[in-house]
Order: C-alpha cells, then structure tokens, then sequence
C-alpha cells in the first residue's frame, strides 16, 4: 500500500480568519486530524465531513498526551494510506514541536509537508496595537519560553538584549511570572520598563492589561490573567491601544 502523507499545520492564535488559505484546503482534504488542545472548535469545522477528529491536547501544567504517543500515531495513519493534517496552534515550528515531528516521519520514510501559521507572539502584539518593531523604540525580537524541561532561558542575557532595544516576546510564562520579572530585574532591566500580558490573543474572550516590569506580576494576580497568555517586554509596549486592554492603564505605569 502506498503511504498517505502528513501536513504538520499551524492554526493560528485562534481567531478562524486568521488561517491561511492552504491551510483550510488540506483541512478539508484530511481523512483524519491531530489537533492541539488549543485549536478553537471553529477552526475545526474546516476539517470535511466524515474525517476523524483526534484530540492530542498539550498544554502546560496539564495532563497532555505523550510527543512520543502523537509521533506513532501520525506514522501508523499516513502508513495505513490516510492523509493526516497534525493540527497546531500558532506555527509547527515556533514552540510547537513541529521539528520533531518531521523527525520522526523523516526516519519513517512518511512524506510531509508544513504549512505555517501566524503564531501568537506575533499576534499578540498586534491584537493590542504593540509593533513588535519600531525604528524610535526596537531594533528587533527575541521570542523565549517561559516553560523549559531543563535549564532555564538566561534571563540576564535577555535583560542586557532588552536594555539595547530588542522587544522580549515571552510564550508560556504567565505561570512563572514572578520568577522570570524578578530575574529580568535581577539581570539590570529597568522596573519602569513597559510591559504586557494578552490572554486568548484574537480570540472572542481575550483580555489584555498594560503595566510596567516591576508592577506585572502584582498586575496580573489582581487581574487574574491567565494561560494562555503571551507577554511583552520593551518600549514598543507605549503603543497599546486602551481599547484592547482589560483595564485602563495607570499612568505611573508607564510615565514614572
């Protein structure tokens, strides 16, 4: 039997307009579909009739299904013939292990293809109105995780990044936001420094709050800002829109 294939696709931050268009094509060309946890129902209704809907949900601090168990079950599905799209929040290759997947279909001798979504530290920003570059404020972006298996990320090199004008784009840090603020500020950044957290990005029940370095972490426990959430670091953070946020901003926050 000829083999299927695999699309390792991204889904985007969750707002269904924001899929590409190719993405929508494989989606209704699937037999079956591997989604994340975070992939909205309404992305999941691009997917054609009778195709299966396999939920392999992974998500921080949760239960979440094997890497290894998803790896075996996209080889046996596109070897049993099927065209398999492994559904991903964001992008397949930005904090979504799309690059070990391709992997282990590679050593499976599986032919796959990658269809990029629009991730949220990208979207995030921009849901509130913050240019993740600026020519008056940035120069560029670091993209980081908050959520590591091993050593964690070198905070005070990314302090000493975010002091010569690079934005701080943080994934999966909102659980660890006391740790990582007080290291930034540990690493020399200053605590008047802009910063931002936007929760379920483009989504319908987003919220965002705008504050500095130094008052997040108390900002975000009086808010009660959750996961999943992107948060952002740097001068480009002035420009938020006061129409996105959840509350208004404090003006000590960001003119002390």
């Amino acid at each position: 039997m000829k083999p299927g294939k695999v699309w390792l696709v991204g889904a985007g931050p969750g707002d269904p307009e924001l899929l590409t268009l190719k993405a929508v094509r494989v989606l209704g060309e699937a037999d079956v579909v591997l989604h994340d946890d975070l992939v909205p129902a309404a992305t999941l209704r691009f997917a054609r009739p009778g195709a299966r809907i396999i939920a392999v949900g992974k998500r921080g601090g949760c239960a979440s299904t094997p890497q290894a168990f998803i790896e075996r079950l996209l080889v046996a599905e596109a070897a049993s013939g099927n065209v398999v799209v492994r559904l991903k929040g964001g992008d397949p290759f930005v904090f979504g292990r799309g690059g070990e997947e391709c992997e282990a279909l590679r050593a499976a001798k599986i032919p796959f293809e990658v269809v990029n979504g629009i991730t949220a530290g990208i979207a995030a920003p921009a849901a509130i109105g913050v240019p993740l570059t600026h020519r008056a404020a940035s120069h560029g972006v670091i993209l980081v995780t908050g959520h590591v298996a091993g050593e964690a990320p070198d905070w005070v090199a990314l302090a000493r990044c975010a002091r010569s004008g690079m934005t701080l784009v943080i994934y999966m840090g909102v659980a660890q936001i006391e740790s990582l603020t007080a290291a930034l500020l540990a690493g020399g950044l200053d605590p008047k420094t802009p910063a931002a957290i936007v929760e379920r990005a483009t989504q319908p029940d987003q919220r965002a709050l705008v504050s500095s370095l130094g008052w997040l972490a108390a900002e975000q426990r009086r808010q009660r800002l959750g996961s999943p959430g992107i948060i952002i670091i740097g001068e480009v953070v002035r420009h938020a829109s006061p129409l996105a946020l959840a509350s208004e901003v404090p003006a000590e926050f960001l003119t002390a």
